[in-house]
């Protein structure tokens, strides 16, 4: 099997492993990545592509598959070679220092560092519990929107309390047919100014709110939905005609083979010094929501910032005894990478 070279192995192509790539060409660190999904993006391609993001600095609004097509751009000049659809299966240092990357397709990666940036590692929707719920998955029933266009004039379900299910309420009410949200109580868990306007839009009639039910059934045949059952506290029964069902019950979420890589963890998260970003491997760094220490904020801009934090710190494990001069893009420019 094929066994690759490289100055650092960064583990997830979402947001901050392709920041990470930018970040680690600027201090003249080749990059390979791996990723278990089929394409970069981690959750915000998989996900939400078609979400706003509001709270990227420079960018008012940005769409999350905008958001990665930049990034993926922003890293495009040091050349990464990406692997997709595989995961590191496991790690273990040589004798010189190097780390032995094993990917679960036979190939293998030799690297200097190696920067996880997996997010919450291999992630997966909750379902809910109903029957025949897979008869309808992929055709009526979805964990994701990847286009809103897909729901234009079709009478939605969405399911759920939180973020997610509040601001795709908002968002597919000015196209779809009609829109209930389905909830078992009448708070939600979204942030207030979204929760209040998806209830001045309930007042104007444009979404129907179904509370407090919960999911109960699925009428339809040959994968198609032809209604929704819902049932409130004491038991009894509504039936919501309907042609698509959006289930927003959050992610379960599954570290994998990193859990088996012998690092220190908190919890679930990998332990890092905040200085640094260095696990207690040497020459094995974390960035993004997969790594904690005190103080932390899970956004993406703070995973921009422990990118650019690692990939420093990582020049002194890929070019030992060599200074790294800092300086500004503004004057650097974009350097190449040899």
């Amino acid at each position: 099997m094929t066994r690759h070279e490289t100055d650092a192995l960064i583990v997830g192509a979402g947001p901050v492993g392709l920041f990470s790539v930018f970040q680690c060409g600027m201090a003249k660190i080749r990059c390979h990545v791996v990723d278990a999904l089929e394409a970069m993006g981690g959750q915000c391609g998989a996900l939400y592509p078609e979400k706003p993001i509001y709270d990227i600095p420079g960018h008012p609004k940005v769409l999350a598959a905008e958001l990665i097509e930049r990034l993926a751009e922003q890293a495009a000049p040091f050349a990464p070679t990406y692997h997709f659809g595989v995961q590191v299966s496991s790690l273990a240092r040589q004798e010189d220092g190097r780390w032995l990357c094993g990917l679960s397709d036979g190939q293998s990666i030799v690297a200097r560092a190696v920067i996880i940036c997996a997010g919450g590692g291999a992630f997966g929707p909750n379902r809910p519990p109903l029957d025949g719920i897979e008869r309808f998955e992929g055709t009526s029933v979805f964990y994701m929107v990847s286009r809103r266009e897909d729901f234009r004039g079709k009478r939605v379900v969405i399911a759920g309390g939180g973020d997610s299910a509040v601001d795709w309420a908002i968002s597919l009410a000015e196209l779809a047919a009609k829109v209930m949200v389905v909830h078992r109580r009448p708070k939600f868990r979204a942030a207030p100014e979204s929760e209040a306007r998806l209830k001045q839009l309930a007042d104007q009639g444009v979404i129907d709110l179904v509370v407090p039910y919960q999911l109960h059934g699925l009428d339809g045949a040959e994968g198609r939905l032809s209604a929704v059952v819902v049932a409130d506290l004491d038991g009894q029964t509504r039936r919501l005609d309907a042609d698509a069902l959006l289930p927003f019950y959050g992610l379960s979420t599954d570290l994998g083979p990193i859990a088996q890589w012998g690092l220190g963890m908190d919890g679930h998260l990998i332990a890092v010094d905040p200085a640094t970003g260095a696990t207690d491997a040497p020459g094995v760094f974390a960035a993004g929501d997969i790594c904690t220490y005190p103080g932390k904020l899970k956004l993406i801009l703070t995973g921009f910032a422990e990118a650019a934090r690692v990939a420093h710190t990582a020049h002194d494990v890929v070019h030992p005894g060599e200074a790294l001069h800092f300086e500004h893009s503004t004057t650097s420019g974009v350097p190449k990478v040899s």
